[in-house]
C-alpha cells in the first residue's frame, strides 16, 4: 500500500491515468455533440410525422476513431496519448492531413489536473471526486468552445454526483451543497432574464445555469461568490485578449462555460484560502 501513501508515486500514477482519460475525453468532445444533433433531428422528424434519416451507428465506443479526411482507422499504436501525436508529427498516417494540436493538449491538461488532484488530496474520497470533477469540466470546456453547448448528459450527472459526495461531507455539508445547487442555478437565471429584459438579447444559455448549479453542489453555496468572480475575471482577460490579438469581434459570442469550469477547478483546489485572503484584504 506504500504506493498509495507516497504522494509523488500517486501523482505519477494519476497523471498517467489522466493522459488515458484525456484521450477518451477527446472522443467525447468530438462525438457527443454529433450524437445530440442526431437525436434532435430524429425527434423533429418524428414530431413532423416524417421518417428519421438512417445514419451509421455512432456512440462514444463505436466505431473506432478514424481520420475524417481519408477514413484511415486509428490503430492502438497511433492512439497512445501525446506520444503518437509526436511520432506522427501531428499528421494522419494515411493521408498526412494535420491532426489538431488540441488533441495532445486535452490529454496533457487532463494528466496534469489528475496528477495535481492526487498530490493535493491524496488517496481519499476527495481525491477520487476531484478526478471525476476535472474530467467533466475538461469535456464541457471543449464542447462549449466548439459548439456553445453544455450538454445535460454531463452537467446533470455532475450535479447529482456533487450532492452524492457531499452527502458524506467530502467537500462540504449536504445542506450547503443543496443550497449551492439552487443558488447557482437561480443566480445565473436571474442575470439571464434581467439582461434579456433590458437588452432584448440572450446573454448566456441554460447550460451555464446548470453548470453553476453543479459547481454549487460540489463546492457549497459559500464558494459561489468566489466562483462567479473568478469566472468573470478569466472571461474578461481572455475576451480582451481575443479582441486585441485575434481580432475577435465584439458581437461574436464567447462561451462562458469554460470560464466557469476554470473557476470551479480553482475553487475546488484553493477556494478556502482564497476566500480567507479576500476577506482579510476586505477587512
Amino acid at each position: 500500500m506504500s504506493q498509495f501513501t507516497d504522494p509523488v508515486a500517486l501523482a505519477l500514477a494519476a497523471g498517467l491515468i489522466g493522459l488515458i482519460v484525456g484521450s477518451f475525453l477527446n472522443v467525447v468532445i468530438h462525438r457527443l455533440p454529433i450524437m445530440m444533433e442526431r437525436d434532435w433531428t430524429a425527434q423533429c422528424a418524428e414530431l413532423k410525422g416524417e421518417v428519421p434519416p438512417v445514419l451509421a451507428p455512432l456512440s462514444l465506443a463505436r466505431p473506432r476513431s478514424r481520420c475524417p479526411r481519408c477514413g484511415h482507422s486509428i490503430t492502438a499504436l497511433e492512439n497512445i496519448p501525446v506520444v503518437s501525436w509526436l511520432l506522427l508529427r501531428g499528421k494522419c498516417k494515411g493521408c498526412a492531413a494535420p491532426i489538431s494540436f488540441r488533441y495532445p493538449l486535452i490529454e496533457v491538461l487532463t494528466g496534469l489536473l489528475f496528477a495535481y488532484a492526487a498530490w493535493h488530496f491524496g488517496f481519499t474520497a476527495a481525491g477520487l471526486g476531484a478526478l471525476i470533477f476535472f474530467a467533466a469540466l475538461v469535456a464541457l470546456t471543449g464542447i462549449d468552445f466548439d459548439t456553445q453547448l453544455l450538454p445535460d448528459d454531463i452537467t446533470l450527472p455532475l450535479l447529482w454526483l456533487g450532492l452524492a459526495f457531499n452527502a458524506f461531507g467530502v467537500y462540504t455539508d449536504l445542506k450547503s451543497a443543496v443550497i449551492g445547487a439552487m443558488a447557482g442555478y437561480l443566480s445565473l437565471w436571474a442575470v439571464f432574464w434581467s439582461f434579456k429584459l433590458v437588452t432584448g438579447k440572450e446573454g448566456m444559455g441554460y447550460g451555464d445555469f446548470k453548470l453553476l448549479a453543479a459547481l454549487g453542489a460540489w463546492l457549497g453555496w459559500q464558494m459561489l461568490p468566489l466562483t462567479i468572480l473568478l469566472s468573470s475575471l478569466v472571461g474578461a482577460v481572455i475576451g480582451i485578449a481575443l479582441m486585441v490579438f485575434a481580432r475577435h469581434g465584439r458581437n461574436v459570442p464567447i462561451p462562458f462555460g469554460p470560464y466557469l469550469a476554470a473557476a470551479g477547478a480553482i475553487a475546488l483546489l484553493w477556494g478556502k484560502p482564497l476566500t480567507r485572503a479576500y476577506l482579510g484584504i476586505s477587512l
